[in-house]
Parts: structure tokens; C-alpha cells; sequence
């Protein structure tokens, strides 16, 4: 590549720049247990429903350099979609075990149990 072409994620980043709403730039620190060593995520969004959503763009530096990426919408909403599906199927099993260990202790569902009547 040429010092004088512009990249793809500056290209975009750049071209949201005015237009797109966007999130404060998290940074993360990863420290690798077992290595011990650390590499640092830039995470920022920018919301333009123009061209279809959110773009995330992530910065990476580690001991190699710096990587950059610029994820598209579809690969956001695919993101949030699976996190959003795994949520829920964690829910539906955490909600069968205890189910579970109230039937086990012999306590009633809520749908079983006895209203009590008022007095007039």
C-alpha cells in the first residue's frame, strides 16, 4: 500500500465524522494469564441509520502493532444477536434449575398456590 492512500477505516471513520452519532471511545486492558501480556482495545460506535446502523470501530495494540477494523452494521447486528440469543437461552436454563429445586424442596408454582379470600 502507498503512504498516500487513505485506509479503509480511516476512509470511514472519516466519513462519519459529522454525520453519525457516537459513542465516548472504552479502552480495555487485557493481561494474558498465563503469558502475562497485555494488549489494549479501543472500542467506539457510530450510529448512522443512513447507511443501515451502527459501524463499530476497534483499535487493537499489542507487542505486534496496531490493528484496526471497522465492522459494518450487519456484522454489529450479528453480534448483538448472538449476545442477545445467548442471554436468553442462559435465562431459560438458569430458570428450569431453580424450577427445578423449589418442585425438589415441594414448593408450590405461584399458579398453584391458594388466593386467599378477602372478608366482606
Amino acid at each position: 500500500m502507498e503512504e498516500n492512500q487513505i485506509s479503509k477505516y480511516d476512509r470511514l471513520r472519516g466519513g462519519l465524522a459529522g454525520h453519525a452519532l457516537f459513542s465516548k471511545p472504552s479502552t480495555i486492558k487485557n493481561v494474558q494469564n498465563i503469558t502475562g501480556k497485555t494488549e489494549t482495545f479501543v472500542v467506539e460506535t457510530g450510529r448512522y441509520d443512513e447507511m443501515g446502523g451502527d459501524f463499530i470501530f476497534v483499535e487493537c495494540l499489542d507487542e505486534s502493532g496496531v490493528t484496526r477494523l471497522c465492522l459494518p452494521p450487519r456484522v454489529a447486528n450479528a453480534i448483538a444477536s448472538q449476545r442477545d440469543s445467548l442471554t436468553t437461552r442462559r435465562r431459560s436454563i438458569t430458570g428450569k434449575r431453580l424450577a427445578q429445586e423449589r418442585k425438589d424442596r415441594g414448593e408450590l408454582p405461584g399458579f398453584m398456590k391458594r388466593k386467599s379470600t378477602k372478608e366482606k
